[in-house]
């Protein structure tokens, strides 16, 4: 995206600044200052991240035209060059109200009642230029869309806004003589990093890339990390509001706080209660403190509570009453999950229990993508378009793929909370450096090890039988595997089916069919587009038997199930993971291989 970098004269001084659209610069400085301003306006046009760099460089005070040998100077030592790739050659021209030329003085009609409505669209969010524009365009701000890096640009010099280098620029010590220093990048939107520029006939694997850009006219850094929501570049801006969702009856009490209040409409037995309790007693303990004691948001870091309960504990119904208080006292809640397949899941729990807020589904490819709620439910890639939106983020399963390990989401994630806000963690197996928190005291928290429905954990029962891939060879299953399977049947059960690869559930799936002809078998995994619908089918009894990955081994609950998980031995099954296949429900077959 091109930008202006420009200086403002006024009776207090000279400030530098750039600009997406520098109409809304005259407008601005006309709407503040009067007529007493001059603007130099430097040529030529630069991309955004360009024009940040280098307005930062020249800063300083002084006659503006006595800084030209300044800009040259830094436009050299950043390596800028025109479009066009010659050296950027620096001009200056002036533009004074009453003066002819440079800036159309004919002001954008209706300004104001059209920037309140964008700004009302905006807190909490972080966006690029073209999730901005399609966020016009969901809205009906069709004219909005006219000029809207008018509209970007006027909320930004007001305070309403904030742009910022989509990529942003460090320079690591001065280097030694005839070097220049290190240059490493780092994506504003995911925290990912790049290393610095490659010299030719190198290449890197960091997740911050160079490449030619047309806009820069050279080597711009882009984001590879995050790319399939939407290019970070340097060159690009990343907006966010300034300003953050309205708290105006987030009134947090601090005395005569009765957590019976939260806990009686849900129904909980008494190891949820307890555990629920807690948590509402930390919220409490963290909104003590409001900003309206004068403490700047800057000043407070979001506290975090762990909710661990095994599998089948019911940690869904245990945040419905963090939801209510949080709900109730004026605030905003986001429910968020590494999958698909559980938000969808979820979806219709949360409508049922919170029937008159206004509820947003969040996850690729969601019609809700640009609504507005007070409560979000949303896969962590999701959160990536908020920024200090809520003040109760709840993350669950923080132990599962592809939350876990993965730092770009877990910087996501950390910035979507309020300074003064709270998340609550949901896991039954936590990651070990939670649980040495834990062990420390420093992480607050509250273990549930019992399930919902007071039945005993299962216990795993050993089945040896040969690998997987014999079986598959020779297109038939063990006979000891098969008569387990058949005493499943008979009782009525339905089955999960567990495989380590995904190469390996449709031959299985034939196998089974041809072994149990009659019964409905299906196979499904993270690449299979009718995943959705067969969890459907197979919640509705429409299917006996589920052969699938990893991919299900979380959110999906069948009452009278038993649970084969083949090949448990192999390195793909770590011991979380096997926990979780074995809570889908009642029974258990685990089968290694040899």
């Amino acid at each position: 995206m091109k930008a202006w970098v420009y200086a403002v004269s006024t009776a207090t001084g000279i400030t530098w600044h750039v600009s997406l659209d520098m109409r809304a610069d005259r407008d601005h400085w006309i709407r503040t200052a009067g007529r007493g301003f001059r603007l130099f306006v430097l040529e030529p046009e630069l991309s955004f991240g360009q024009a940040q760099e280098l307005a930062g460089r020249v800063k300083a005070g002084g006659p503006v035209r006595q800084l030209l040998g300044k800009i040259r100077a830094a436009g050299e030592s950043l390596g800028m060059r025109t479009a066009e790739g010659s050296s950027a050659v620096w001009r200056l021209w002036e533009w004074e109200p009453g003066g002819e030329g440079g800036i159309p003085a004919s002001p954008i009609p209706g300004y104001e009642a059209m920037a309140a409505k964008i700004h009302a669209l905006m807190p909490g969010r972080s966006l690029l230029p073209e999730e901005y524009l399609s966020l016009l365009a969901h809205s009906g701000l069709e004219e909005a869309a006219q000029s809207p890096y008018y509209y970007l640009q006027r909320g930004w010099l007001e305070g309403r806004l904030h742009l910022e280098k989509g990529v942003e620029l460090h320079r690591e010590g001065r280097g030694f003589p005839f070097r220049r220093p290190k240059l490493r990048a780092q994506c504003k939107r995911c925290g990912s990093q790049g290393a610095q520029l490659p010299q030719k006939g190198t290449s890197s694997s960091a997740s911050v890339v160079w490449t030619a850009c047309p806009h820069c006219g050279g080597p711009c850094p882009y984001c590879e990390a995050c790319l399939t929501m939407g290019r970070v570049r340097f060159c690009t801006p990343l907006i966010r509001s300034a300003e953050q969702p309205s708290t105006s009856t987030w009134q947090r009490k601090t005395q005569g706080f009765d957590t019976e209040i939260y806990l009686q409409p849900w129904g909980l037995s008494d190891v949820q209660r307890e555990a629920s309790g807690s948590a509402l007693l930390f919220l409490k303990g963290k909104n003590s403190v409001t900003r309206s004691k004068g403490k700047a948001s800057s000043e407070y870091k979001p506290g975090r509570f762990l909710m661990w309960a095994v599998t089948g504990a019911g940690k869904t119904e245990m945040i419905f009453p963090m939801i209510h208080y949080t709900l109730t006292q004026g605030g905003r809640a986001a429910v968020v999950t590494p999958r698909r397949d559980v938000v969808l899941e979820l979806q219709p729990r949360l409508a049922k229990a919170f029937p008159g807020v206004q509820l947003v589904t969040l996850y690729g490819g969601s019609e809700q993508r640009w609504d507005q709620g007070d409560l979000v439910l949303a896969t962590t890639h999701q959160l990536m378009r908020f920024y200090e939106a809520f003040d109760l983020v709840i993350i669950d399963e923080i132990d599962a793929y592809p939350y876990h390990n993965n730092p770009m989401l877990q910087h996501a994630a950390e910035q979507v909370c309020r300074p003064d806000g709270a998340y609550i963690l949901l896991s039954a197996t936590p990651p070990e450096p939670l649980q040495r928190e834990v062990r420390r005291g420093r992480l607050p928290h509250a273990r549930v090890a019992a399930r919902f429905h007071r039945h005993p954990l299962p216990v795993p029962l050993l089945l040896a039988t040969p690998p997987l891939q014999r079986s598959m060879q020779q297109g038939s299953l063990p006979l000891r595997l098969k008569d387990k399977l058949q005493a499943s049947l008979r009782r009525g059960a339905q089955l999960f089916v567990f495989v380590p690869k995904i190469a390996s559930v449709g031959p299985l799936t034939e196998i089974l069919r041809s072994s149990f002809p009659g019964v409905p078998v299906e196979g499904t995994s993270s690449k299979d587009e009718q995943r959705a619908e067969k969890v459907t089918a197979f919640r509705q009894s429409q299917i006996r038997i589920l052969v699938t990955t990893t991919i299900l081994e979380r959110g999906v609950t069948i009452p009278k199930s038993d649970v084969f998980i083949l090949d448990a031995d192999s390195r793909l099954f770590d011991a979380a993971a096997l926990i979780q296949m074995a809570g889908r429900e009642d029974h258990l077959r685990i089968r290694p291989g040899r």
